[in-house]
């Protein structure tokens, strides 16, 4: 038994399902977890001793590689001082200047401690801005564990959310609408019948928790004019795309505006911390200056704060995502032509720096329907191919997987041998 093994089975007694987050149960590829115990640059090492190349950079904050020096740097001067305050800090001021100064529509921006209550905030401050209740999501965007937004679809668009977890009363989500994602004709359909009463309209414009698909341009256009329109808040959530995609976010690789943002993720450079930003005139109904309340006694700690500042730093050098978009484009263009070559069905969806894998007969997936149709038992097969091989994806079909700048030609090159060996695999698998 595998020293993962062995914590595996004591985390079980003292922790429900031995982990804290259920995607790292590993049930969604029939395995156990693997405990890790340290990272450097693109690769992380676990408690037996192996060594992996990484492709989910801690779910995407790691877009400069683990232990990155600037950032170790900017923390450990920070560590010297303090951990914690729980009071206001200079860092914290830093941070949010920044935020401003790269994000046009971000003009004010409350730092809290998760992309969840990033959301949970962002959702509160929209319905206290208009004063209205009803929201609308879409399919396949996650927006963490907040109560109203854990909705499932009804029996058609215009049915009102039923909770998806056991603890969440109806009422919690009655004023939900979920919505196909990238699609117009529905979205005009609801707005035409709800569009009074709607506060707000929350997206990820690249879900990136069903497998990365980017929202189509015209889709996000319509959404843009509808909120406009009927007066509602439109929000970006850029928790996972917030500066991974562009220096600007998914908002500035569409050239579209939200009113508010959410973010987290890279803000922190991998440390946990979450943040709304958007309009100062909606920014201002939070308290203390307005009715909304929202508060965090850890939110803007230091630590976080000046790891992400370092982060964002070094982001802003000279074609830092261009260098990321063309190791982004030369990988996943030679995965597909690798499973091409062994006839193996698949589908790459891919934006600066990160992607994900859908094996399907489909000529493209750009839905939440399509993406259910990934033949889980492929990847389930490839999956285990690759990590024997030291290959780390997320232990799920239905995840983003994603690259940074430590991610050389070396190592993108080493990968590719894996993944090669392990379409081979499939194929002869297949039969």
């Amino acid at each position: 038994m595998s020293y993962s093994e062995i914590l595996f089975e004591k985390a079980k007694t003292v922790i429900p399902g031995g982990v804290n987050s259920p995607v790292r149960s590993f049930k969604g590829v029939n395995s156990t977890p693997i405990f890790f115990s340290k990272a450097n640059g693109a690769h992380l090492y676990d408690v037996d001793g192996k060594s992996y190349i990484d492709f989910i950079g801690s779910w995407g904050p790691m877009i400069l590689g683990h232990q990155h020096p600037a950032v170790l740097e900017s923390v450990r001067s920070t560590l010297q001082q303090c951990m914690s305050f729980g009071a206001p800090c200079s860092q914290e001021v830093e941070l949010a200047n920044l935020i401003c100064t790269l994000i046009p529509s971000i003009e004010k921006v409350r730092m809290v401690s998760s992309g969840t209550e990033a959301t949970m905030t962002a959702i509160r401050l929209a319905r206290g801005y208009t004063g209205r209740d009803k929201i609308i999501k879409f399919e396949g965007c996650y927006h963490g564990h907040n109560d109203s937004l854990l909705v499932k679809a009804g029996s058609g668009a215009l049915t009102f959310g039923q909770p998806s977890s056991p603890g969440i009363p109806s009422s919690l989500t009655e004023h939900t609408l979920n919505l196909p994602f990238n699609d117009k004709e529905k979205l005009y359909e609801v707005f035409s019948q709800n569009g009074e009463n709607i506060a707000a309209v929350i997206i990820e414009p690249i879900a990136g928790n069903v497998g990365c698909i980017p929202a189509d341009t015209e889709f996000l256009m319509a959404l843009r004019k509808l909120c406009d329109a009927y007066g509602a808040v439109l929000i970006f959530d850029e928790v996972i795309t917030g500066f991974r995609v562009g220096l600007t976010g998914a908002q500035g690789h569409y050239n579209i505006t939200p009113d508010l943002t959410t973010l987290g993720k890279i803000i922190g450079g991998g440390m946990p911390v979450g943040a709304v930003g958007g309009k100062a005139a909606i920014m201002d109904h939070l308290a203390p200056v307005g009715p909304v309340y929202q508060a965090g006694t850890l939110s803007g700690n230091p630590v976080a704060m000046s790891a992400g500042i370092a982060t964002l730093t070094q982001l802003q050098q000279p074609d830092f995502y261009k260098h990321l978009q063309a190791k982004t484009e030369f990988f996943v263009n030679t995965l597909s032509a690798q499973a091409k070559e062994h006839g193996i069905p698949l589908v790459i969806n891919a934006v600066t720096g990160m992607f994900s894998l859908f094996f399907s007969k489909e000529a493209k997936v750009n839905s939440f329907e399509q993406a259910m149709t990934t033949d889980v038992a492929q990847f389930q097969h490839i999956y285990h191919v690759l990590l024997e091989k030291g290959i780390y994806l997320g232990p799920s079909a239905y995840e983003s997987a994603f690259l940074s700048s430590a991610h050389d030609q070396a190592v993108l090159d080493e990968a590719l041998s894996a993944f090669d060996a392990a379409f081979l695999s499939l194929k002869t698998h297949l039969g």
